[in-house]
């Protein structure tokens, strides 16, 4: 594999993983989603996951740990968790497959998609009868998709998102769900042999401008509407989506 940072220089993807904390610092999430959609333009699919690995878990632990609810969301989302982990280690031989043609329109499928159902469809809530039910089925496919785009967000964003929680406690959710994402994304990639030394190594680098960034974003959501800023961020990523697809159907 080429080394991980042949495709862009040190000093941008630091501004990458700076912008992608901030973004998850003002909304609670985003981090895969801008350093995929940003990386991806200029770099396989695989070698921007790799990067991704140590920043993501790294943030979404503390996520996950700052809120008072962690065991009864743990217990709630069990299912849900353990489909992931079954899902990735389907799909990841899509983003393995050594090709980034189809791994780039899959990635800006799912990028367009997420920003489509962000921008268009109402805040909805799944019954408590259904829950034990589609949680298992939704992280299938939340974690197929993670293997195959190293983007962890759909189905498990909306998903999450309609299950009732506070705000804090979705802010949690999130984080937990990321967290057993990157592992299972990061277990799948070493097992089929995707994940080098420096490629961590490199990965570890990363933490300090993602966490740079996460705490400006925390600093920024204090001073305006994560409404609004929510609304323009999921435009722009669904351009992104709809340029890698584009990008990758077009390749000859």
């Amino acid at each position: 594999m080429a080394p991980v940072v042949a495709a862009e220089s040190v000093a941008s993807i630091a501004i990458v993983f700076t912008v992608a904390g901030w973004v998850k610092g003002v909304t609670g999430m985003g981090l895969p989603t801008v350093v995929m959609g940003a990386l991806g333009l200029v770099m396989a699919p695989v070698q921007a996951a790799a990067l991704l690995l140590v920043p993501s878990l790294v943030t979404n632990i503390w996520q996950f740990s700052t809120g008072p609810a962690r065991g009864a969301i743990f217990r709630r989302l069990l299912p849900l968790l353990l489909g992931v982990c079954l899902g990735t280690g389907d799909g990841i031989g899509v983003l393995t497959s050594g090709s980034s043609r189809w791994p780039s329109v899959a990635l800006g499928g799912v990028l367009a998609a997420y920003a489509l159902l962000a921008l268009l469809l109402p805040r909805l809530a799944v019954p408590a009868t259904s829950e034990r039910l589609l949680s298992p089925v939704m992280g299938v496919i939340t974690g197929v998709l993670t293997g195959a785009t190293g983007v962890f967000v759909v189905p498990a964003v909306p998903y999450l998102s309609a299950l009732g929680f506070s705000k804090d406690e979705l802010v949690q959710a999130l984080g937990l769900s990321f967290t057993v994402s990157t592992v299972a994304l990061g277990i799948a990639m070493g097992t089929a042999g995707s994940v080098q030394p420096a490629a961590l190594v490199a990965s570890a680098a990363a933490v300090a401008p993602a966490l740079l960034g996460v705490h400006i974003g925390r600093r920024t959501r204090d001073r305006m509407s994560p409404t609004r800023f929510r609304r323009w961020f999921f435009v722009a990523m669904l351009a992104v989506g709809l340029y890698m697809s584009v990008r990758g159907l077009l390749a000859p």
